[in-house]
Order: structure tokens, then C-alpha cells, then sequence
């Protein structure tokens, strides 16, 4: 078994959605998910098929999103996973609608932060064995800290 450090490419630092699902109808159903959730939403979503003909089976409705969920997918290539990423929303807006969706099996992270992806490669195939989401903390927040992000969550209407 050799353990790999896959680094999601993500050079806006879009918000993103990496999971694993267990049927190639993933994608559809995620798809139908999103826009239900968030009609203004602009997403891609790319999925790992890990039986038969082992494809990279993607949706969504903005080329440029599309075409980083295939390459990161590419590079994972860990068998049924899926990444979405998305602009226009938050994982906030639509991870209870994903989570829903009967394919899917498991969510790693829903972040925009840096992430890379802890993958065991057998002779089999790939898996995810968890990820690393964001940057080491630094310390515990102040009373400053507590007002800016109280302010941050009401700024953005998630708090009155």
C-alpha cells in the first residue's frame, strides 16, 4: 500500500464539496440537488466511477467549474468520490441537499480553504482516508474575535 498527499487545485479558493457516493447516477442527482437548492447557483461536479468502464463522470453549468472538478478528479482518482465546486452559494446553502441525495455516503469537507487529500493506493485502486482542511490554528479567539465574527454572520445574513 503507498499513501499519497493530493493537493486539490482550487486558485480562486472556490468553496468546494468532496465526497464519495456509491452509483454513477451521482452526478444527475447532485446536479438536480443544487439548482433545487440554489436556483442562481453555478456549479461543476465531477464523480470517480470505480466499476466498469472507471470513468470521470461530471455535471454542472459553468465550463470553468466543470473542468477544475474534472482535473482534480483525474488526479484523485479514488474510486466513487465526487468534488463540486461552486460559486454563487455557500457549502452552507446546499450541503443538507447533497447529504440527502441517496447515492451519496459521505462528505470529507465542505470548505473554500486549502485542502489536501490523504489517498491509500493498492493494487486494487484508491481511496480517501480523510483530508486536511484549512491551516493549523493558532490560538483561541479573543473577545475582538468574537464581535468580527458575530458581525461576519449577520453581515452575511446567517444570524440577526
Amino acid at each position: 500500500m503507498e499513501l499519497l498527499v493530493i493537493k486539490i487545485e482550487n486558485p480562486k479558493n472556490l468553496n468546494l464539496i468532496l465526497g464519495q457516493s456509491h452509483f454513477i447516477k451521482t452526478v444527475e442527482d447532485i446536479h438536480e440537488a443544487l439548482v433545487n437548492s440554489v436556483p442562481q447557483i453555478k456549479f461543476g461536479v465531477a464523480f470517480c466511477e470505480a466499476s466498469e468502464k472507471r470513468l470521470v463522470r461530471w455535471s454542472g453549468n459553468d465550463d470553468e467549474l466543470i473542468e477544475l472538478a474534472q482535473r482534480n478528479a483525474v488526479q484523485l482518482k479514488a474510486g466513487h468520490s465526487f468534488i463540486l465546486f461552486m460559486k454563487n452559494a455557500f457549502p452552507i446553502n446546499v450541503l443538507a441537499a447533497v447529504k440527502n441525495v441517496p447515492e451519496v455516503v459521505n462528505i470529507f469537507c465542505a470548505t473554500a480553504n486549502p485542502v489536501e487529500v490523504l489517498v491509500a493506493e493498492t493494487e486494487q485502486g484508491r481511496g480517501i482516508l480523510g483530508v486536511i482542511d484549512g491551516l493549523k490554528t493558532l490560538g483561541v479567539e479573543t473577545e475582538k474575535d468574537i464581535a468580527e465574527r458575530k458581525k461576519l454572520l449577520r453581515d452575511f445574513g446567517y444570524k440577526f
